[in-house]
């Protein structure tokens, strides 16, 4: 371990072989860092916050402070985050409230950029990107490989499907299906995100699937609940397709058109 004489960091914590520690950060009681990650200047990691291996933690990030929310009261609420990601500078991830599963979640080789926060009791998946002062209210969810523009704000209890794209400065207010492209204040859907998934190896028989789902779910100007039962009926069943289709079950804020 390298620690620099300046840190503070609690005879508590557990830091596994590997772990790199910058000038005048803050580690606390409750705190276990894996293996070869390295945290950078004036970090500050609190509460009861678990971070895996080869992580790249740049200055000026807090992890694991109380949340933003009235009604906590100090539990003991955590913040997991997984492997290999990279987390760039005034990040802020709040620990979680009680009113879900008591953790607020980051997978695995996500890279999140400036300024953005990570509410309380948000869960992400893996390979995701989030670009400059991308905003998550609480209990937002994020699915794997999801794009995410700058100047986005998701709004509390919004789902991002797996594979998605967000156009910058967009709010999201309702859930935005896997494999879609979603843009604009109180975002809109555009599309199949095509790019996005050609470069990620799906084939074009896929594509041309969920695409032709898009339209019979969303421009064919039916009611979703129709539309869903169209593609059943129109379209052979394939793993992206009922991906998409079990998305619709148990929104709390609705879908994006």
């Amino acid at each position: 371990m390298e620690i620099h004489p300046s840190a503070v960091v609690s005879p508590h914590a557990e830091l596994a072989p590997g772990v790199t520690i910058g000038p005048y950060s803050i580690i606390g009681d409750q705190i276990s860092i894996g293996r070869d990650t390295v945290i950078g200047s004036h970090v500050v990691i609190e509460g009861n916050t678990k971070i895996g291996e080869r992580n790249r933690i740049f200055p000026f990030v807090t992890i694991g402070t109380a949340p933003q929310d009235i009604g906590y009261k100090g539990e003991d609420t955590r913040v997991v985050i997984g492997d290999g990601n990279v987390i760039r500078e005034y990040v802020t991830i709040n620990r979680a409230t009680t009113k879900e599963g008591w953790v607020t979640v980051v997978g695995n080789q996500n890279y999140i950029m400036s300024y953005s926060h990570i509410a309380h009791d948000c869960h992400l998946g893996n390979e995701i990107m989030m670009s400059n002062l991308a905003t998550l209210a609480g209990h937002v969810t994020i699915g794997d490989y999801v794009n995410i523009s700058g100047l986005v704000g998701a709004q509390q209890f919004v789902r991002i499907g797996a594979y998605s794209y967000i156009g910058g400065q967009s709010s999201l207010r309702q859930d935005v299906p896997p494999f879609m492209i979603a843009s604009g204040d109180k975002a809109k859907l555009y599309g199949v995100n095509q790019k996005g998934l050609q470069r990620l190896g799906f084939s074009n028989e896929t594509i041309d699937g969920l695409k032709k789902a898009y339209k019979i779910i969303w421009r064919s100007k039916v009611r979703l609940s129709e539309g869903i039962s169209q593609v059943r009926q129109e379209i052979e069943s394939f793993p992206e397709l009922e991906m998409l289709l079990d998305f619709f079950n148990g929104s709390k804020r609705g879908i994006t058109r």
